[in-house]
């Protein structure tokens, strides 16, 4: 058994177990809400059953993550698990909206709850099972970076809290017989519309893509200039294809000397080792050259340099090479996002280079700093 197959057994035993606890405890609470004309406990019953059916949807949508890549998607079927989270997340948002519509016509429409013995054992019981179903659940999405089971996981925990709420709300009408039912469902339904939000936007920011992690951006360049022929590794970007499926793409500084040949077996040997020791497929290393036979050179890339990461939003500059005979100058540097105006800190540091060194042509390109693991020459 590989490791996705392991991955994807672990996922699903685990979500067949959140979908039998969550119907067993649906039933019992539907039963209990039911026959003491508890809203909130019958509120409670109905996520326990939106609980269930996203069990059944992080099953599906593992089935569906882990086919083999086709001519169609060559690169997977992985970011179905995205989709499937982000449908998980719509079914909490429906049942907040729904139990905080119940609520509030209970608030209008008040009844009073007849609460047993047999019922508030129950929801007791419901509260710890609930409570270290949510641990464990989030505990193995975490082990295997599942986002559908860890946002199964923080939802069960909640129930856990919503549960225990309503013990304390009966508490209250059995020794003051105060009934805060109505208005402790619409709290209820609030928190789990607020859950629902949360878990939609955190999807819905990885289905557009995010910034590189900075840590496995920095392995993984470490990694690539652990190889004596490399200076430097920069531009590192990651497209993520589904939880632990990244292809990417990087370029490395190395010496204007190197042949064609030597060039090959290099970037096929980084490809390896990237592969191998951070489950990384890297599809393109693109080649930035530095000059060797120019001692001149080494000096007009100190004064560059100091000129460039002058201004504060510039981050980092790479792939320095000058050719006086034909008087080019290229270079790379990565401006921060956190600039007002990106392209205006580019012209302002282009222009000052410019003013250094007129009687050169300038080849500047602007990057973005898609890690934060990027240090200025």
């Amino acid at each position: 058994m590989n490791e996705q197959t392991s991955r994807d057994s672990i996922i699903i035993r685990t979500s067949v177990i959140g979908i039998l606890a969550n119907i067993a405890l649906a039933a019992f609470k539907a039963v209990v809400g039911l026959s003491s004309n508890s809203i909130a406990i019958v509120m409670d019953a109905v996520n326990n059953l939106s609980d269930a059916a996203s069990s059944v949807i992080t099953i599906v949508g593992t089935k569906l993550a882990g086919k083999e890549p086709d001519k169609k998607h060559p690169f997977g079927y992985g970011r179905i698990e995205y989709l499937s989270a982000t449908i998980i997340s719509l079914l909490v948002l429906y049942a907040g909206i729904t139990a905080f519509t119940e609520s509030v016509k209970k608030i209008i429409h008040p009844d009073t709850p007849d609460y047993g013995t047999a019922a508030l054992v129950i929801v007791a019981a419901a509260v710890v099972v609930k409570l270290l179903l949510g641990r464990y659940v989030k505990g193995v999405g975490e082990k295997v970076n599942s986002d559908s089971l860890k946002g199964s996981g923080e939802d069960a925990t909640l129930d856990s809290v919503i549960s225990a709420s309503t013990l304390v709300a009966a508490a209250i009408y059995l020794f003051f017989h105060i009934s805060l039912e109505a208005w402790l469902g619409a709290v209820i339904a609030v928190v789990i519309i607020k859950s629902g939000v949360e878990m939609l936007r955190d999807t819905l920011s990885k289905i557009l893509g995010e910034r590189v992690d900075a840590q496995l951006a920095g392995e993984m360049k470490a990694t690539i200039r652990s190889n004596p022929e490399v200076r430097g590794a920069y531009d590192l970007i990651l497209h993520d294809y589904g939880p632990d499926s990244y292809n990417g793409s990087v370029h490395i500084e190395v010496p204007d000397t190197m042949t064609a040949d030597e060039l090959d077996r290099l970037n096929r040997k980084i490809t390896r080792e990237v592969y191998e020791k951070h489950g990384v497929a890297l599809t393109a290393i693109s080649v930035y050259s530095y000059n060797t036979k120019d001692p001149e050179a080494a000096e007009m890339r100190r004064r560059v340099s100091k000129i460039v990461t002058a201004d504060p939003y510039v981050r980092e500059m790479h792939g320095f090479y000058v050719d006086k005979k034909e008087k080019r100058m290229r270079f790379d540097i990565v401006v921060s996002f956190d600039a007002a105006d990106r392209k205006k800190v580019y012209r302002e540091v282009c222009e000052r280079v410019q003013k250094e060194f007129p009687d050169y042509r300038l080849l500047i390109a602007l990057d973005a700093d898609f890690s934060e693991e990027g240090i200025s020459e």
